[in-house]
């Protein structure tokens, strides 16, 4: 027990050299995760009691998933992230497994059309590819940084990393995960491009996955027909575009000010999923434009901070990993209120640290927890 206990507190114990992490980065955090707890427990309240009888149903259950992701995220935080780096391969196998579990009989557990989530023995549920875009990102951080100048070379950058990211991209159709490996593959292309990728190989790249994409959305029509609600809310208001309708009542009726906490007229059952992607909506018709706008201004914020992380991350692996990171939570940001308030077409993923969803606020809590610890590392005395 004794050898256990300084194994731990070795493994613990700060890099020399280190300073405090940026508690810049905490605090912003922090700030949208108090704040969307308190719209997490206005917006739900109604449908809470409603389905459970109990208004604050979806707000405890997100407590506990906040407490694991807190402790993730410390634990995180002191870890030194070059640890992962050496584990990079297992990351890979960890990521394709948690991608095959939903398919197994007994185990999968479907939500709509989408077959994500896996359920831990009847007592709650899971969904694997929020914690791949984490084990994902530290894989391919490494592998970039393996590369080196041989990212530049077909056969052995571009090639591989295609037939990789594909192998990932393949299982997420089948679920089918479109918002998720939306997200997955804009962060890898980023981060593609930071290691040293050619730009012509990221526009191939690129004109590939449109391409796959739009076959795809040719023998899917209901993600057509989000495509269509973008151009034209009007079309199918009552049914196809619904949400999206509901969403901009919702939106357009807060003003500058908002109804007030609490006052939300939406969240009686008239926008669906107001727990998921359909919070800020209601965060915009509760609080009004001003501050749903801080709150958009709060992740730019961690955006920035996280930038200046990775500008001064002492190595290429903290460089890429750090803007990764940051990358996919503001691209989710963007991604989640870009479709309620129909800029760009719903992908139903949740808004970061606020949409109710254990497995998500676990991976972002760990995330920062690992951002953290490479501002710790940082080439400053300014804390980044």
């Amino acid at each position: 027990m004794a050898t256990l206990k300084q194994a731990i507190n070795k493994l613990l114990e700060p890099r020399i050299g280190e300073h405090e992490g940026d508690k810049n980065l905490v605090v912003a955090v922090g700030i949208i995760i108090i704040f969307g707890l308190i719209m997490l427990s206005s917006a739900t309240s109604a449908v809470a009691y409603a389905k459970f009888g109990n208004s604050y149903y979806y707000f405890t259950h997100q407590l506990f998933g906040l407490f694991l992701g807190l402790i993730a995220g410390w634990l995180f935080s002191r870890l030194d992230y070059h640890l992962w780096r050496k584990y990079a391969f297992y990351f890979l196998i960890f990521s394709i497994v948690l991608l095959l579990l939903v398919f197994i009989p007994g185990l999968s557990a479907t939500y709509g059309k989408a077959r994500s989530w896996i359920n831990v023995f009847g007592l709650f549920s899971l969904q694997p590819s929020e914690f791949v875009k984490l084990s994902f990102l530290l894989y391919l951080a490494a592998w970039l940084e393996s590369r080196g100048k041989k990212l530049s070379d077909l056969h052995q950058g571009a090639g591989p990393f295609v037939v990789v990211l594909g192998a990932i991209a393949f299982l997420m159709i089948l679920q089918p995960d479109i918002g998720t490996l939306s997200i997955i593959a804009l962060v890898s292309l980023i981060i593609y491009f930071v290691g040293g990728g050619k730009i012509f190989h990221i526009l191939v790249m690129i004109t590939i996955g449109v391409l796959a994409f739009a076959v795809m959305v040719h023998y899917k029509p209901y993600q057509m027909n989000r495509f269509k609600c973008l151009s034209d809310p009007s079309f199918s208001s009552n049914d196809i575009c619904y949400q999206v309708n509901q969403s901009l009542i919702a939106v357009g009726s807060g003003g500058l000010f908002g109804r007030g906490l609490g006052e939300s007229r939406q969240k009686f059952m008239y926008l669906p999923e107001v727990s998921g992607d359909s919070i800020f909506p209601i965060v915009a018709e509760e609080t009004g434009l001003i501050f749903s706008g801080l709150l958009v201004i709060l992740y730019i914020y961690v955006f920035y901070r996280g930038y200046l992380i990775a500008k001064y991350a002492p190595d290429m692996f903290g460089r890429i990993l750090a803007l990764g990171i940051v990358s996919w939570i503001v691209i989710q940001a963007i991604f989640n209120i870009g479709g309620m308030v129909n800029f760009l077409p719903m992908t139903g993923v949740p808004l970061p640290f606020i949409s109710y969803g254990g497995s998500a606020i676990m991976s972002s809590l760990a995330a920062i927890g690992i951002l953290v610890n490479i501002s710790k590392q940082t080439r400053t005395t300014r804390n980044a």
